[in-house]
């Protein structure tokens, strides 16, 4: 039986060493957006959106291919800024307002590395809920 061989033609571009938003031609031009940066303990995701809430392109840790406990760092929620900001530059944005949630450690570096381009940032908006009393505790054990 043996291995299958894959045989490439001549036309043939070979795109297995470019990364995905390099490959995303952007048919939409906006000039402005939101980035929404939801960062947990476990993982970090980044959305950028128009003004009118449609989203353009997100990413995630999990997406890029960390795993485990690594796409809850810093190091992973920055990879994901950059590669959020790569593709906000292919749709030729120029500056976006940036929504916060989550209490995790990658909520300032996201924001970090989608600075790493040429895209202004207006505003830091932090919209992560805050418990007023918790939860109810248990009821004393009758015996």
């Amino acid at each position: 039986m043996g291995k299958k061989r894959i045989v490439k033609k001549a036309g043939d571009t070979g795109t297995e060493g470019q990364p995905k938003a390099a490959l995303v031609s952007a048919k939409k031009r906006v000039e402005s957006g939101t980035l929404y940066v939801q960062s947990t303990y476990n993982n970090t995701k980044v959305v950028l959106a128009d003004k009118k809430g449609n989203t353009l392109a997100w990413s995630t840790s999990g997406a890029i291919g960390f795993s485990g406990a690594k796409k809850g760092t810093p190091f992973a929620a920055a990879k994901v800024g950059e590669l959020v900001s790569t593709k906000a530059q292919a749709m030729g944005m120029k500056d976006v307002d940036v929504v916060v949630n989550g209490v995790g450690s990658g909520r300032e570096s996201a924001i970090r590395g989608f600075l790493a381009k040429t895209i202004n940032i207006t505003s830091i908006r932090d919209v992560t809920s805050v418990p007023h009393n918790g939860p109810k505790p248990k009821k004393p054990r009758r015996v």
